[in-house]
């Protein structure tokens, strides 16, 4: 579905920030970023989304390589949740997702409304509809944003932190959200997080990334105790939970290094 090829990027005059980062993700499936702050899980967001042109490599999508942000028609972003200054109602910040199916001069139509009420309903917000976004908590806010990338159709969703700012509960509500959308709607979904739990609780694959080196695999092989302590320089310790039949990963810190 999506594939990074040798991707690097660098600020001019600056240091080489994503060096040769190679992956690939298909149809359906989870990947979580992760990294120490300022490590350049942001900007790789960025490279993905089209914001900033890769210095060297590129991306694919279904085997063609993309040039241009517009050559992705189903691309959805979803940025971290900060509070709006704008007193859209919740209805009206999803219509906007809808924005590349409405030609220029034209109203959105019956179609475009008509999506904005299944995304409303299959992220559990109608009740939030007619809300100013302004007024909304932290996690309702992030289902809206998430139900405006959903209301694009999109093939892959791309999300910037999307638990940060959220207490435990609504963080949990999120990735449910996330993983429900990858399975059921079959949505590509790359997810940047500070949390190696939650990677564990429902990626695939992911990225960790470092100083000059990155490693990129399966959850179960990339999330283990040598490459947090190499990456994180924590000591941490993961240990099987089993319930209702169901394994389950925990990750605990114990120590710094």
């Amino acid at each position: 579905m999506i594939q990074v090829v040798d991707g690097c990027f660098a600020y001019p005059k600056g240091p080489q920030i994503l060096d040769h980062v190679c992956f690939e993700l298909g149809e359906g499936r989870i990947m979580t970023i992760l990294g120490q702050n300022g490590i350049g899980k942001t900007t790789l967001i960025k490279c993905l989304t089209g914001i900033y042109k890769w210095t060297d490599g590129y991306t694919m999508i279904d085997g063609k390589r993309i040039h241009n942000i517009r050559e992705i028609s189903g691309l959805g972003y979803v940025p971290q949740a900060h509070p709006l200054s704008f007193s859209y109602t919740v209805r009206q910040i999803i219509l906007m997702g809808r924005t590349r199916f409405v030609k220029t001069f034209s109203v959105p139509s019956a179609k475009d409304k008509e999506a904005v009420e299944q995304a409303m309903e299959e992220t559990g917000i109608q009740d939030l509809a007619d809300r100013c976004c302004n007024q909304l908590s932290g996690g309702q806010l992030q289902m809206a944003l998430i139900a405006r990338a959903l209301v694009g159709n999109p093939k892959i969703m791309i999300l910037d932190e999307p638990e940060s700012h959220l207490d435990f509960k609504n963080q949990y509500l999120v990735l449910q959200m996330i993983e429900k959308l990858a399975r059921e709607k079959q949505i590509s979904c790359i997810i940047n997080t500070h949390f190696p739990e939650h990677a564990l609780m429902i990626s695939d694959q992911t990225l960790m990334l470092g100083k000059g080196r990155y490693r990129f695999g399966d959850t179960d092989e990339i999330i283990k105790e040598e490459n947090i302590a190499e990456f994180f320089h924590i000591k941490a310790k993961i240990v099987e939970v089993e319930e209702a039949s169901r394994k389950h990963r925990a990750f605990v810190v114990l120590d710094t290094i």
